[in-house]
């Protein structure tokens, strides 16, 4: 029988002390803060994008401008590849309070080249703080004049992007089911896009299970010979 110094605790799991639970608590503090992308002192420009899966998804992306200077926004996605193969986006502009600033259906001529006809586009001088910038398939336009009214089609069951035909698609040709939408972000200092409330959950989830599991094996060290015996043998 083991002795009192190396009996080992069949429930460890149950006895966590409080030093613990703070380092399990700012470790997933760290990782949230991570999801808030790259900084850096200089305006830059940044790319993002992404898959959205129904006509209803409200893709978000933070960022924030240290200096007052022109912010160019723009989709060109559309373009990519064939014109139309995806969907038309169309961008919503809201400030740190979620007050709406502008938004775009069809990107303006002074970008050029950059966006194709049904992309997306914004260029906004002044701005200074924390943005909120929505990507949605048009005509998925803003309820109100606040982020939190939500969106025209919050309501509606969710269709599959390539199993809708959006407003603006070519009968003939049945485009615009593409899924990837990519956003071009100028004279901005930090971006990313915000994670849905499920995926971030998720993600944390999974981060708290490594912690555990982690602290399990270094109280139990023959739990580390219990799962290396499973690799081998399913190897």
């Amino acid at each position: 029988m083991p002795s009192a110094a190396h009996r080992i605790d069949p429930f460890p799991e149950y006895r966590m002390n409080a030093s613990s639970n703070s380092r399990c608590l700012a470790t997933l503090a760290l990782a949230a803060a991570a999801l808030l992308g790259a900084q850096g002192s200089q305006a830059a420009d940044f790319t993002l994008a992404g898959q959205a899966s129904f006509h209803n998804d409200v893709v978000r992306i933070d960022f924030t401008v240290n200096a007052a200077t022109e912010v160019r926004l723009w989709t060109d996605s559309w373009l990519l590849g064939t014109p139309g193969t995806n969907f038309d986006p169309y961008l919503s502009l809201f400030n740190s309070s979620g007050a709406l600033v502008a938004t775009n259906d069809d990107a303006e001529a002074s970008f050029g080249a950059g966006p194709g006809f049904f992309d997306s586009g914004l260029v906004l001088t002044g701005l200074v703080g924390s943005y909120h910038l929505t990507l949605t398939a048009a005509p998925n336009s803003p309820n109100g004049n606040r982020l939190a009214d939500g969106f025209a089609f919050d309501s509606e069951a969710p269709i599959a992007i390539g199993q809708w035909n959006q407003p603006t698609y070519d009968l003939n040709a049945n485009d615009q089911k593409g899924t990837f939408w990519q956003v071009q972000l100028q004279g901005v200092n930090q971006a990313a896009v915000v994670p849905e409330p499920a995926s971030l959950a998720l993600m944390l989830a999974g981060l708290l299970g490594v912690g555990w599991r982690k602290r399990s094996l270094t109280t139990r060290p023959w739990s580390f010979l219990t799962v290396s015996t499973a690799v081998l043998t399913l190897a």
